[in-house]
């Protein structure tokens, strides 16, 4: 579990979370080693009061109060690490990021992109869930004018730097079209964020539907090189239910975004025998307007 700091709301969490979050914070410095702009960013934003306290304040409402899954720093750090893994694939099979091929800037510049948008995407759940990648921009903006500066000396780089993590950060969610690669990067990655021990904080709180089951049955998911595309995201299932998490929150973000033609999804119920789902729930029952799980 988290252990409380005594410095207002944290979210007590499992501690599988914890290991996840170790896990995104290695995969991050690793990919970032030799972007020294990137890793600056990086460094400013996980050691940062306001970053820290957004992240909380986002699992309040998201979570305490909306019974959702963590939307804070586990999240955020879940979904820059594949999102750089992703970026990574990319360059290296020669397909550049946008701020690359408009000469604004070079691989750094679009790491500490993808970077910083990842881990501010979802701020602005401590305002409401509704309408949140809007809050979540307002809230990065004095954020990032705060930050930049100690990255950027040119403040026209600096601010254009800023248009493309605002862009990314808005454009997360599949209703919004990404406009950007580093974009599609971010909306695509935050949809990798699904693993079964994601989804049973929600579940266990009586948030009972078809996504809290359908992410109970997501039992892994990789993001690594694929053989017809430069990204396969790979998705281990127990239960076929597994499905509309992967069309519903992943599916949307890649189709038509500007890197569809380069990512390909592989889901796959496990193990191959015997050919039956693994059973997530036995029985339901309906108290207070709710469908909670009874054994």
């Amino acid at each position: 579990m988290k252990v409380h700091t005594g410095k207002g709301f944290e979210l007590e969490l499992p501690s599988t979370y914890i290991d996840m979050m170790e896990e995104a914070e290695a995969t991050i410095s690793e990919l970032l080693a030799r972007y020294p702009k990137a890793s600056k960013m990086w460094n400013l934003l996980k050691d940062d009061p306001e970053v820290n306290a957004d992240w909380d304040m986002s699992n309040y409402i998201a979570v305490a109060k909306l019974g959702y899954n963590d939307h804070g720093e586990i999240h955020a750090k879940i979904v820059a690490a594949n999102a750089l893994k992703m970026l990574k694939l990319l360059l290296e099979h020669g397909i550049m990021p946008s701020v690359v091929k408009e000469r604004a800037g070079d691989e750094d510049d679009a790491s500490l992109i993808v970077l910083t948008a990842s881990l501010l995407h979802d701020i602005g759940n401590q305002v409401h869930r509704e309408g949140h990648p809007s809050y979540s921009v307002y809230l990065a903006i004095p954020l990032l004018n705060r930050l930049l500066p100690e990255i950027y000396e040119d403040e026209e780089l600096m601010y254009e730097i800023r248009g493309h993590i605002l862009h990314c950060i808005v454009s997360h969610e599949a209703d919004t079209r990404d406009l950007t690669e580093e974009a599609s990067i971010v909306g695509i990655a935050d949809g990798t964020d699904m693993t079964k021990g994601r989804g049973r904080l929600a579940f266990d709180k009586g948030n009972v539907n078809i996504h809290t089951v359908s992410a109970l049955s997501i039992e892994e998911v990789h993001v690594k090189e694929g053989e017809g595309t430069p990204i396969r995201i790979e998705v281990h299932m127990n239960n076929s239910a597994g499905i509309f998490q992967v069309q519903e929150t992943l599916g949307k973000k890649i189709k038509g975004s500007p890197i569809e033609d380069y990512v390909e999804v592989v889901a796959v119920t496990m193990p191959d025998e015997p050919r039956m789902d693994q059973r997530i729930v036995n029985q339901l029952v309906i108290m207070e307007g709710r469908f909670r799980p009874k054994d």
